[in-house]
């Protein structure tokens, strides 16, 4: 029996990369994969990885993950309409909190075998 590689278990295997990598700068897992549903069977918005900083910041990462430099690579795989629902689903979450927490909005790429951590790489505006 042979198991097939997908976009979605390369995908899953990146998010865990890029949670151990955070882990192990400090930052405390919150939340993986927070979905927002736009109906009964589309997603509107998802966060990968929502995170805590040592000074209490709530990270909302998005985790892309490229097998080259091709178009860019990963990181500008990151475009503004992923940004969008990215910043949607941290205001959907904020929106069960009594007090919103500094907040910012971080991209792990990770383009082969290169890790690279963009902190507040977009902003909600």
């Amino acid at each position: 029996m042979t198991s097939k590689v997908t976009t979605k278990s390369r995908g899953d295997e990146g998010e865990a990369r890029a949670l151990v990598y955070l882990l192990d700068q400090g930052l405390v897992l919150v939340e993986r994969n927070y979905r927002v549903a736009r109906g009964p069977s589309a997603r509107g918005a998802e966060v990968d990885l929502i995170m805590r900083d040592r000074d209490g910041t709530l990270v909302f990462v998005e985790v892309r993950q490229r097998e080259g430099q091709d178009h860019g690579g990963a990181a500008a795989s990151v475009n503004r309409s992923k940004q969008r629902k990215c910043i949607l689903g941290a205001q959907f979450y904020l929106m069960n909190l009594r007090e919103w927490p500094p907040c910012r909005f971080d991209v792990v790429a990770i383009d082969g075998g290169t890790l690279q951590w963009i902190a507040a790489a977009f902003d909600a505006s």
